[in-house]
């Protein structure tokens, strides 16, 4: 018996799913109810990444991993608020902000120990209003989800209100997240006056490790939000990334790319992005029974035959049959044979569903993003900067 459960500070607790199983268990973080789509990850690592990952918008999440908090959280001890770098980015999460709904795991530890943690997890879960349940076993839970597909959960609290499951629905998760202004950050050793290449990042909730990776390789980036008009903006390339939900529901960045296809710019997508690419292109897309969540994820390039692991967090594919004749899958799945890149057979286009700037987990293919600069220099030639 734990020794929060020794001093009785916290609660019983269960999760129950929309097919009317429930898991029971104990209360962490904060003692709330809270529904939302259930979902799993495998990695073993990287819980404040995860947790502050905005492509897990409103959602359940699980660990399968069966131990989490040993590291605490990397926050300043007095405050608890994240540490920033001189351009307004966190440095050890991926936002400034928990975006899942509430956290999952069948052991937590109280006593973190690290040289960087400020706090334990629960209560940097309970001071950001974030409800966590443990003691269940998770293992059977992954299987239902795998068995059944994700659905809707809540967990219900001893002593808290209740809530429906379909309250954790969110309407539209992608302008949820996604930045409401224009801003533009310069790499940091950027020679001043220099003409650098200008990307357009199209944020549909962008980890924070995206910014750092293309930061690092000396360019200008101009951050617009999902639903922003490029038209009057000089750029170079077009960056989409990552983000939650049905990529669907995102028309008008849709109609951007394909503005950007027409104008023969290099576009490059990450997961969300690969998704919309895939849409803009003429193919469809469709839900994934449970999705790909985890760095474990093994990918195929399908030109080459080599196989990378890498960091994954989608719930949506494009489907293989509906891709146009001009476009070709790049990476597959190697575990359920699911698209996991294309690119244009005509055009500097091409995206990926995984993470090459994945963090916490491989950057075995941080060079995909060293290959789309390639391309934006050679279609802009004045701007040579590395």
């Amino acid at each position: 018996m734990t020794k929060l459960r020794q001093a009785k500070l916290i609660r019983q607790a269960k999760l129950v799913l929309e097919d009317g199983s429930e898991f029971s268990g104990w209360s962490f973080g904060r003692a709330r109810s809270q529904a939302g789509e259930v979902v799993f990850t495998t990695g073993m690592t990287g819980y404040p990444q995860s947790l502050t990952d905005p492509s897990f918008r409103g959602q359940i999440l699980v660990s399968t991993y069966p131990l989490v908090g040993n590291y605490g959280v990397p926050v300043q001890p007095k405050t608890g608020e994240p540490f920033f770098d001189e351009q307004d980015i966190p440095r050890h999460f991926e936002s400034g902000r928990i975006q899942a709904a509430a956290f999952v795991t069948a052991e937590v530890c109280q006593e973190p120990s690290h040289f960087v943690s400020g706090t334990s997890l629960s209560a940097w879960l309970e001071k950001s209003n974030v409800p966590g349940l443990y003691g269940i076993d998770t293992r059977a839970l992954t299987g239902r989800l795998r068995e059944q597909g994700v659905m809707m959960g809540k967990i219900l609290v001893e002593g808290s209100r209740d809530v429906t499951i379909d309250s954790g629905l969110v309407p539209h998760p992608v302008a949820d997240v996604s930045p409401v202004d224009l801003k533009i950050f310069r790499s940091r050793d950027a020679v001043a006056g220099a003409a650098l290449p200008r990307i357009v990042l199209v944020d549909c909730g962008a980890k924070a490790n995206i910014y750092r990776c293309l930061l690092a390789r000396n360019i200008e980036i101009i951050r617009v939000p999902w639903n922003h008009d490029l038209f009057g903006i000089d750029y170079d390339g077009l960056f989409l990334s990552n983000g939650p939900g049905d990529p669907k529901a995102c028309g008008r960045t849709i109609a951007t790319v394909r503005g950007a296809f027409s104008a023969g710019k290099p576009v490059f997508g990450i997961c969300l992005g690969n998704q919309i690419m895939g849409l803009a292109a003429g193919a469809d897309t469709y839900k994934l029974p449970y999705g790909h969540r985890g760095q474990n994820q093994p990918c195929v390039e399908v030109a080459t035959g080599r196989c990378y692991i890498t960091s994954q967090n989608h719930g949506y594919a494009i489907r293989a049959e509906t891709l146009p004749k001009d476009w070709e899958p790049w990476f597959v799945n190697n575990n359920d044979g699911t698209i996991e890149g294309i690119r244009s057979r005509k055009g500097p286009f091409s995206a990926v569903q995984f993470h090459p700037e994945g963090c916490p987990g491989p950057r075995d293919t941080e060079f995909l993003i060293d290959r789309f600069l390639d391309q934006v220099r050679e279609v802009s030639p004045t701007k040579l900067a590395r």
